[in-house]
């Protein structure tokens, strides 16, 4: 380093401790200790569990009670159709004939048959009554005796089997007129004049009977694995399968007026669907109702016990799923908890996993909220949702 410089950097060092120690000697005015930040307010809840409507809903489809497939009983060639397509019909209407022609040839040949029968027995009778005195004079033999009785017997089954031709022949001759075996809605024909249809096998239509009507849904395996263990832990409260009911929304968002009975759980699991039948009959007086209607159907009837709900808004959606602010740890900071909001009661959500009572859930001042900052919980201030308890409407289930 050069004198130069050396000189240089004492006359910095000089002028830096002068500026320290103020000027004159005087003492340096101490600065202002900066403003501390005020502790941002959150509205919050308290977490309680209540007993609540345990009410899934799933999507159904509506079918009639009683579907009966018209098939003729005889082989013929249709003649006439009685019936208007997609109207009413009554117990008895005739719906079709069949050219009776064949069958009524049929019918008269069958009762001549068993006409010469029944001659035939007479004198198979007379015959026999006339042979057996004689046996004891030995006017005739034992096998003339024999032959006579092997007679009556031969005709009296020929006579059995010529009735048996003549009540066939009178069934296939009334079958000719297929009349309507119910009362119901019938759809359209599947054949017209003309049609060569075969006996109990060609299918001329369907008549169905609309009130009730059924409605199918498919519960999944996990829905009902997951009861079996809520039953068995005592979270739920079950009146037992046959006491459930159902209520039915339309796809406009209306609710169908009359509550269905759960009837039928069905045996087996579907393995293409991983799900099990379960069928509601339903009154259907106005027929609102018609086969091949999909619906929601929510099940009534089951409590459950110990449930936690917080307001929808409380709920918020993080990366991997719904999540709650929870307010209250050691040092007044918010944690950020992921939990299981399984659906919607009102304008709540029934959280499954993931809170306990007592805790406090921030609803409101989620914008105030600082990571790693403390807050101050209040309580909400806006009167909480109706208790789900007593609801009469559910919505459609957030997550499955």
């Amino acid at each position: 380093m050069t004198s130069k410089t050396r000189s240089l950097a004492v006359l910095v060092i000089f002028l830096a401790g002068w500026a320290a120690a103020g000027p004159l000697g005087c003492k340096p005015v101490a600065s202002s200790a900066p403003l501390a930040r005020p502790i941002p307010e959150v509205q919050v809840i308290t977490v309680a569990t209540q007993t609540v409507p345990d009410e899934p809903e799933f999507i159904g489809k509506t079918e009639s009670s009683r579907p009966v497939e018209i098939r003729s009983q005889v082989t013929g060639i249709i003649k006439e159709r009685f019936f208007p397509e997609g109207r009413d019909v009554k117990k008895g209407d005739p719906l079709y004939l069949i050219d009776q022609v064949p069958f009524y040839a049929a019918l008269v040949s069958a009762k001549a048959r068993v006409a010469q029968a029944e001659a035939r027995l007479v004198q198979a009778k007379q015959d026999l009554v006339r042979v057996k005195p004689l046996l004891a004079e030995q006017g005739v033999s034992q096998k003339d005796v024999d032959d006579a009785i092997a007679e009556r017997l031969a005709a009296q089954a020929a006579l059995e089997a010529a009735k048996g031709d003549l009540i066939k022949a009178q069934f296939d001759f009334d079958n000719t007129l297929i009349t309507a075996p119910i009362d119901g809605l019938i759809e359209r024909t599947k054949v017209y004049e003309g049609r060569l249809v075969s006996a109990q096998t060609d299918l001329l239509t369907v008549i169905h009977q609309l009130d009730p009507m059924y409605v199918t849904v498919s519960v999944p395996e996990s829905v009902l694995l997951k009861e079996r263990r809520e039953i068995e832990a005592k979270k739920i409260q079950h009146p037992g399968l046959l006491e459930l009911r159902g209520i039915i929304t339309f796809q406009d968002g209306t609710t169908y007026q009359h509550e269905g009975v759960l009837d039928l759980l069905d045996v087996e699991m579907q393995s293409e669907t991983g799900a099990r039948p379960v069928r509601l009959t339903f009154p259907n007086p106005h027929r609102l109702l018609i086969p091949g209607q999909f619906v929601t159907v929510r099940l009534k009837g089951t409590l459950k016990t110990d449930a936690i709900l917080v307001p929808q808004r409380a709920v918020q959606q993080g990366r991997k799923g719904p999540v709650v602010y929870v307010s209250g740890g050691a040092d007044g900071q918010v944690e950020i908890r992921d939990v299981n909001a399984s659906r919607w009661l009102g304008n709540q959500w029934l959280i499954e996993e993931g809170l306990r009572a007592g805790e406090q859930v921030v609803v409101e001042g989620f914008e105030r909220i600082i990571p790693g900052q403390p807050v101050k919980p209040v309580p909400y201030a806006v009167a909480e949702a109706t208790p789900a308890i007593q609801l009469t409407d559910t919505k459609k289930e957030g997550t499955k």
